[in-house]
């Protein structure tokens, strides 16, 4: 049995390093719980933008919007940058192994990526949003094959799918070839119906499923920040629902909403073996014959240089 947590929490918008302030601290927190692995949000550093619209509704581009972005922009991290350098470390000081959504610059592009911390090795996986939703499009570049990491842990393979990525039939069905234990979904939707979405994955693929969501409210925000619709949730910009669900379906711990805190939950990783009897989606239960699927694994690059 190996304990892990979830973190739901608020980062510090646009403030990558009182964010990255907070994020190792609930680390140590997990860490004295006695977990060994801890799942944090979506865009936990450098911020999920909710309710903005950078100015560029269809066809139009404003001063105000290309000033949103330039803030934007300045909070992003970089994957060798100090803040990851100080998970890297608070993970090895605190043996935990650690999933993270940040906002990546790369060059001029900003992605959507969950960033894995092995204690003893640092940065091993680094996986960008392959489909951003809707306007998430505006800010964020579009990841590609090559990063669909699951690594080896001394608690399983651990993978990371980033929030509305899991409603990619495609894409679930590549990280359960990957094989997959230890199924991570940082995700900024707080609404009571991804529940249901991460119970079925877990079914589906028998495996592990931590799903991370913030807690956050509008006076986290900086006063000037334009909240350009009114939000579903009022005040509360994001109100969780973070979970732990086994490969048998059974809900481990949350869905919990309004609140911060850490759920945990004991996993045992031979229950995903013990749940393949009857169901291995990639295995036993698929038809090669009839469906296949083929993944582009390869980098890919707007300009090579001979």
């Amino acid at each position: 049995m190996q304990k892990v947590a979830v973190i739901q929490a608020a980062s510090v918008p646009f403030d990558a390093a009182a964010s990255t302030d907070r994020a190792i601290a609930r680390l140590a927190e997990a860490a004295g719980a006695g977990a060994r692995l801890a799942v944090f949000p979506e865009a936990f550093i450098g911020t999920y933008p909710k309710g903005s619209t950078f100015g560029a509704p269809v066809g139009v581009r404003t001063a105000g919007g290309r000033d949103e972005y330039l803030r934007y922009s300045r909070g992003a991290v970089t994957l060798d940058g100090s803040e990851i350098a100080r998970l890297a470390e608070a993970a090895r000081e605190n043996d935990i192994f650690c999933v993270i959504g940040v906002i990546e610059r790369l060059g001029e592009t900003l992605y959507c990526t969950a960033v894995m911390i092995d204690p003893e090795r640092g940065v091993v996986g680094a996986h960008r949003k392959l489909m951003p939703t809707g306007a998430e499009r505006v800010i964020w570049g579009f990841g590609d094959g090559s990063t669909l990491d699951v690594m080896d842990t001394p608690f399983g393979r651990v993978g990371s799918v980033i929030c509305w990525e899991n409603y990619m039939p495609l894409m679930r069905q590549a990280m359960y070839a990957k094989g997959v234990e230890i199924y991570c979904a940082p995700t900024a939707d707080d609404r009571p119906t991804w529940a249901a979405t991460m119970t079925h994955v877990a079914v589906e693929g028998r495996t592990h499923v931590l799903s991370a969501c913030q807690y956050i409210t509008r006076d986290a925000y900086p006063e000037d920040h334009p909240f350009e619709v009114d939000l579903p949730g009022g005040e509360t910009v994001m109100r969780g629902g973070s979970m732990i669900v086994a490969p048998t379906g059974e809900v481990l711990a949350g869905p919990v909403f309004d609140e911060e805190t850490i759920l945990y939950a004991e996993i045992d990783p031979d229950l995903k073996t013990r749940s393949h009897l009857d169901f291995d989606v990639v295995g036993h239960y698929s038809r090669p014959d009839v469906f296949e699927l083929r993944v582009h694994t390869a980098p890919r690059q707007s300009v090579t240089f001979d």
